[in-house]
């Protein structure tokens, strides 16, 4: 996780106010939010909550939480997600009443199938129908505003008055940064922000509502593992959602060596092991490559670190045969299963169920071990699928993009914030939880830019060059995000790979061409982004960041390279778009494009 104090950034300094006080219900409000050390609140303006918006603004002096306006709710929420992705922490995004909520939805849910700690805030009303505005205030009141979202988030409340706010603020920061995390909705009556208050009541000790520690493993539990990985002849690793600490990295690696465990990575969920490491057992991706799925077919012990779906990958690996191999689960995240949405995913078998997270269980684990010592021999770690020279001319391949970023950004610490479909896991290594942060969990489109933005707001003033690769749809869907960025001048660079189609669903299309006999040369009508081909570069400089492109091939895109890097160092965010094939690696083509006949 990473520990530093957030900076103000392009702040936007309120005029002084009167020396003569008063109070308001939005005010104790705001105070709650800067004694949970939040640092920034994301919000594009709605009058449902202009009373807190003033109070950020005139009562605490848009500091400490600083805010930063976006142009559409999504993005909001979205950044915070990207921030969190980094930090393990959460922002605070303030979603205007109704509309404002339902924009951001799909962000929520995002998070919420991300597993990521947010903090989203509304209003509406006024609750009391005789104080409402003709029409919009009817417009902008519910019954039960967290409905709208309650199937995808951990916990919401509407409180009734200023104490109960206060209290409501304080459980939602302890919920959402509770494992398994995830966000969390307040609902705030227009009336009440709007209430003058006497006094603004006490503040408590914030320190007394953390969030609890992650349990222990039961000693039976512990015990059991320990039995089955200590005589395993052929154990495997899946590591799932794990933190981005440092010292978890270093003790997975410690544990997979002291067992001799190959390691699974999955390419949903960023850096969770050293893809460099002889016991990293292939290329990561959003499915099992062949050679994975035939090692995890030929372990005899599966030691899952919360593993997105466990049950849907053992059946990648076993088909419809029984799973043959003892199942050692680590997860805390049955908890927050609710039957809405099947994110919970496949139901797997499980040997052994240890209830913790996995950094607690695997801390645990080593201990436990003791000075045990594997006897089996590993395996050499095969090469990067890597183009050793790739043509100055011709239209790029992604494995292309790669390479040529690989050469311009040797030496430097990398933080790839975002990958695209088409991207293959042998096409970079990971050596540090930092060095990819995964993708955003719901499986949707549009969330790129945001949770980019949000990334790399968390990895201001670092050593790390945040660096994102999306897809030209997810760009097109989600550019405004952008343009926070280039307000708060949050540095980053961002290459869309252009291939000017929704590609995934002409996979799609194909394969049901052809399994009706009908012509796949139309997989394309109804998918293509072109005639007239959107200028991305154009929606980028619009918006004030700074832009290249569109990249024709590799000599133009080494040209280019050094100078968004050099803009990046300067403080500015970029946009390179880069035309490329279309195409996914053989797994992804074929994980993506299986039917439920399959």
């Amino acid at each position: 996780m990473k520990n530093q104090t957030p900076r103000m950034i392009r702040r936007d300094v309120p005029e002084p106010i009167s020396s003569e006080k008063s109070y308001w219900g939005s005010d104790a409000i705001a105070d709650i939010l800067r004694l949970l050390k939040v640092p920034y609140v994301l919000l594009n303006p709605g009058a449902s909550f202009r009373g807190l918006h003033d109070s950020l603004v005139n009562h605490l002096g848009n500091v400490s939480p600083q805010m930063l306006v976006v142009l559409h709710e999504e993005h909001a929420v979205a950044i915070a997600h990207g921030y969190a992705k980094v930090t393990g922490q959460p922002l605070a995004a303030i979603l205007h009443s109704n509309v404002g909520l339902m924009h951001g939805s799909m962000a929520i849910f995002d998070a919420w199938c991300d597993r990521m700690p947010v903090l989203v805030l509304g209003a509406t009303g006024p609750v009391d129908s005789a104080s409402r505005r003709p029409w919009i205030d009817w417009l902008h009141t519910a019954a039960d505003q967290a409905a709208l979202v309650r199937p995808f988030i951990k916990w919401d409340a509407q409180p009734a008055s200023v104490k109960a706010a206060q209290e409501a603020l304080l459980r939602a920061w302890r919920i959402t940064r509770t494992a398994p995390r995830g966000p969390t909705y307040v609902c705030f009556d227009a009336a009440l922000q709007e209430t003058q208050l006497q006094e603004l009541p006490a503040l408590p000790d914030s320190r007394r509502f953390e969030p609890p520690s992650s349990p222990a493993p039961a000693t039976n539990d512990l015990e059991q593992a320990v039995q089955l990985l200590s005589q395993a002849k052929a154990p495997v690793i899946l590591a799932g959602r794990v933190s981005r600490c440092e010292k978890g990295w270093a003790q997975r690696v410690a544990l997979a060596e002291k067992i001799g465990a190959r390691v699974v990575t999955d390419l949903k969920l960023g850096a969770a092991f050293p893809t460099s490491h002889a016991l990293h057992a292939g290329p990561a991706g959003m499915f099992l490559a062949p050679e994975v799925a035939s090692v995890l077919r030929g372990a005899d012990v599966v030691l899952s670190l919360d593993w997105l779906d466990l049950g849907g990958t053992l059946k990648q690996a076993w088909g419809d045969d029984l799973v043959t191999s003892r199942i050692i689960q680590v997860s805390v995240d049955h908890h927050i299963h609710n039957g809405w949405s099947m994110d919970h995913q496949s139901l797997p078998p499980a040997d052994c169920f240890i209830a913790c997270e996995p950094e607690v269980a695997v801390s645990a684990l080593l201990d436990a071990l003791g000075s045990h010592v594997h006897n089996r021999t590993l395996i050499s770690k095969a090469a990067l699928k890597i183009p050793d020279d790739v043509p100055d001319h011709g239209m790029l391949r992604v494995a292309d993009l790669a390479a040529v970023l690989r050469e311009a950004t040797r030496g430097e610490k990398v933080s790839l914030l975002r990958l695209p479909l088409s991207w293959s896991g042998d096409h970079w290594d990971f050596e540090h939880p930092l060095d990819f942060l995964g993708y955003d969990g719901g499986g949707g489109i549009g969330s790129g830019p945001g949770m980019v933005v949000g990334s790399a707001l968390a990895l201001l003033d670092g050593d790390r060059l945040p660096i994102a690769i999306i897809g030209d749809g997810d760009y097109l869907m989600g550019v405004t995000a952008f343009w926070t960025a280039a307000n708060a001048r949050i540095p980053f660079v961002c290459i869309v790979v252009n291939n000017r189609s929704f590609f995934n669903d002409e996979l799609h299309q194909e394969r049901v061409a052809r399994q009706r006999g009908r012509p796949v040369e139309n997989r394309w009508i109804g998918q293509r982004i072109d005639e007239p081909a959107p200028d991305l570069s154009a929606m980028a400089r619009a918006q004030g960041l700074t832009a290249f492109g569109p990249i024709e091939n590799a000599k133009q895109l080494r040209e280019v390279l050094p100078q968004a890097i050099s803009a990046l160092r300067s403080g500015e965010p970029v946009v390179i778009d880069v035309l490329v094939q279309t195409g996914y690696s053989p797994a992804m083509s074929q994980g993506m494009t299986r039917s439920h006949n399959d």
